[in-house]
């Protein structure tokens, strides 16, 4: 059986304690967050075990600091992709 695609999608900003869970989905609620992205030329960083955890955080949600290492990776990935932080 096949998986269903699930995708977060975060934000951060200037002031914020840590990134915050502001879209989640799975199916075709995922598939829109991720043509959003590209729309807007977010970039998308592929970690489907991330996705598991974040996916179980609530809406305007901040990352526990457990993930805060994870996600600094995502951040270093958007920086390096980018060379912008508010691409966040």
């Amino acid at each position: 059986m096949k998986r269903r695609k699930k995708a977060v999608a975060l934000r951060y900003k200037d002031g914020d304690r840590a990134p915050r869970v502001v879209a989640k989905g799975k199916g075709l609620l995922a598939e829109r967050i991720l043509s959003i992205a590209r729309e807007h030329g977010i970039p998308i960083y592929d970690d489907g075990e991330l996705v598991e955890f974040l996916s179980l955080l609530d809406i305007y949600e901040e990352i526990p600091p457990h993930l805060y290492r994870a996600v600094a990776e995502i951040l270093a990935f958007v920086y390096q992709v980018t060379g912008r932080k508010d691409h966040l």
